[in-house]
């Protein structure tokens, strides 16, 4: 029986794994077997850390919005702030607050007083 000369396919389909795992060391760019295992794991991981980086940031956000706010006054705090700008109706998330803090903390200040302000008028008139 003459021998048959196999297609292709399977060598398209294992250097386009080779090309992703490209920037990989040893024999994790190397071996086929190695390379689907290793591509495998590294999108599992960036699935995962996708996640986590939205987490870690909303965490700096928020720490450094509290650090300022912090600076100026001992009894007003970020949770207060929050508060206070969700019943103002004020649409400003964290990432903007975070940014107003480091940039212009006069304009963070202007804003939490306007806010305490405001927030002091209508409790003590008794309108909420």
């Amino acid at each position: 029986m003459t021998r048959i000369r196999r297609g292709y396919i399977a060598r398209k389909r294992r250097t386009k794994i080779r090309l992703f795992a490209s920037s990989f060391r040893g024999a994790h760019s190397r071996l086929t077997r190695t390379i689907t295992q290793q591509k495998i794991r590294a999108l599992v991981s960036a699935h995962r850390d996708r996640g986590s980086q939205k987490r870690n940031f909303r965490r700096l956000w928020i720490t450094r919005i509290n650090a300022v706010i912090r600076e100026r006054g001992v009894s007003y705090s970020y949770s207060r702030l929050i508060h206070d700008l969700y019943k103002r109706q004020l649409l400003l998330n964290r990432k903007i607050l975070a940014q107003i803090a480091i940039l212009n903390r006069n304009c963070l200040y202007m804003i939490s007083n306007e806010i305490i302000k405001e927030v002091g008028c209508k409790e003590s008139t008794g309108i909420i």
